[in-house]
């Protein structure tokens, strides 16, 4: 059964620093392709970051490009996201996601599986 726990949100101030972590149980993690997405109240579901398991990426979302790092420990099966100088509009619930692939998508429907999510909440 797979299963997708992401931890680390909170409540920042605009300008500070978050790190998300999801713990994955899905199989040999280090052939998925992994990627975080976030959803604002009354809005759909955006991409913000993907790495796979062999070559290219990782890919972001032009919004955090700078901000935000992606990365993996494929011996603790687990996904991270490094959230640096966040503002306002990064408010959100983060959720990552698993792909079957190697390809690096940004597409929600492209990904498999998804955790529950964790609030990011950056005040101004």
């Amino acid at each position: 059964q797979v299963q997708l726990v992401e931890s680390g949100g909170g409540l920042v101030q605009a300008g500070g620093s978050l790190r998300l972590s999801c713990a994955a149980s899905i199989g040999t993690f280090k052939t998925y392709t992994m990627g975080w997405f976030r959803q604002a109240p009354g809005k759909e579901r955006e991409f913000v970051a993907a790495i796979s398991w062999i070559g290219g990426g990782p890919l972001y979302a032009d919004s955090v490009k700078g901000r935000f790092a992606i990365s993996r420990d494929n011996a603790k099966n687990t996904l991270y996201l490094q959230m640096n100088s966040l503002k306002p509009e990064d408010t959100a619930v983060y959720y990552c996601a698993a792909r079957r692939s190697i390809q690096l998508v940004a597409t929600p429907s492209a990904y498999d599986y998804w955790g529950q999510g964790t609030q990011v909440t950056a005040s101004s």
